[in-house]
């Protein structure tokens, strides 16, 4: 693809920085926006926004180095590729909703209700991130004789994330990119449905991305680290599944079992009298 996008002199820009850093400004301008709208302090999840993109950054790049430690442990020298890769969403997902319940705890934001502004945030700017991977050549499938397949030849992508060559792939950045998009779409038409309650949108979010992540890792083709038997994000994905099914149902309890506040009586409506 085109891990280059624009090469001027010494300096180079690349296409998975620029695709990164446009998905992490959508995310947050949507964020803001569904915020307002929710009656939150846009300003407060402004900031709340800034800390979780950096802990995100933070928590990719730790986790891959965690995945990746013996790679890095043979070759240090290769420690400093982490400045310039985007690491294992996984890793920024976890360490950005511990920040982000820090922040909202000390600011006073309603941790549920502020996570369900930001969930479709996440999605959408997923779903451009991933695009950043296609034209990186990185999170690269398996190869594949379907239709759909797709080669890449250039060699700088080979050379920084080992990406294979002239080779057909399973092109897993597009399958998690697509997913991405159904699942935002699927949150913001079910999000107004039904019992509605604070967190289901959130939880929604994790549940349907654990499930779909799960099953795209198999078609995925390089590195990932192991655990048990699985990839990392496997394993990662069959933690985070059964806790958002058990979050759901407990915050749909709570709503459940929270009393319904009094109707007012209407203006000039007789009022019954204590007998």
């Amino acid at each position: 693809m085109y891990p280059r996008l624009l090469e001027l002199g010494p300096l180079t820009v690349y296409s998975y920085g620029v695709l990164l850093a446009a998905a992490y400004l959508l995310a947050l301008y949507v964020t803001v926006r569904r915020a307002r709208r929710a009656g939150l302090d846009g300003d407060r999840v402004l900031d709340l926004g800034i800390y979780i993109i950096i802990s995100a950054l933070v928590g990719a790049k730790a986790l891959l180095l965690i995945v990746d430690f013996d790679y890095f442990r043979r070759q240090p020298a290769e420690l400093w590729t982490l400045a310039r890769s985007g690491g294992v969403f996984y890793g920024g997902l976890v360490l950005a909703f511990l920040v982000g319940v820090w922040y909202m705890r000390r600011h006073r934001l309603p941790v549920w209700t502020t996570a369900d502004a930001i969930a479709p945030g996440v999605a959408l700017g997923h779903v451009v991130g991933r695009m950043g991977c296609l034209l990186a050549g990185c999170c690269y499938g398996t190869p594949t004789s379907l239709p759909w397949g797709i080669t890449f030849s250039d060699p700088f992508a080979a050379a920084n994330v080992g990406t294979p060559l002239h080779l057909a792939l399973h092109p897993t950045q597009l399958y998690d990119a697509a997913t991405e998009f159904v699942i935002l779409l699927l949150l913001l038409a079910t999000e107004r449905r039904g019992r509605r309650f604070s967190g289901r949108t959130f939880w929604i979010y994790i549940l349907l991305y654990a499930v779909s992540r799960f099953v795209i890792e198999f078609f995925r083709g390089d590195p990932r680290g192991s655990t048990f038997g699985w990839s990392t994000s496997q394993a990662i994905s069959m933690g985070l599944a059964p806790l958002a099914i058990v979050m759901l149902a407990v915050l749909a309890r709570r709503r459940q079992s929270e009393p319904t506040p009094a109707k007012a009586p209407a203006a000039g409506a007789p009022r019954k009298r204590r007998r």
